[in-house]
């Protein structure tokens, strides 16, 4: 199996296990929960567009804001999400931090707008 399918497979699952915590009624416990899935849903889903630049596009990209940047250039991405999927990079990176009450809340508010953009560029890149 190449590992375009395999990663694709792997992000599927990750977006599957967060899209089922999103809407689970709030608790500090599920807060903590949805941050976990949507860290490791991010990094599989950056690296998962990754290797889809390097065997589609023949880009090759090494960072989640670089291959997101790139994603717009061949217009996998519009403008607007390509903002959000470097906002998105922003609060991943800041997760270490979730120990401040104030980032982990604001973290938690756009997950699920960051859920969607990644099941939306997901299922663009698997139907391309």
């Amino acid at each position: 199996m190449e590992k375009l399918t395999i990663v694709a497979e792997d992000t599927k699952k990750a977006l599957g296990t967060l899209k089922e915590i999103i809407n689970t009624p709030y608790s500090v416990i599920v807060r903590d929960a949805t941050i976990q899935r949507f860290e490791y849903s991010f990094e599989i889903f950056w690296k998962f567009v990754k290797e889809y630049l390097r065997v589609k596009e023949g880009i090759i990209c090494n960072s989640p804001k670089s291959c997101f940047r790139e994603a717009f250039n061949v217009k996998l991405l519009t403008e607007e999400e390509t903002v959000t999927a470097l906002e998105m990079t922003d609060d991943r990176n800041l997760i270490s931090h979730t120990y401040h009450e104030e980032v982990a809340e604001e973290i938690y508010r756009k997950i699920k707008g960051y859920s969607k953009l990644m099941e939306k560029v997901y299922r663009n890149l698997i139907e391309t």
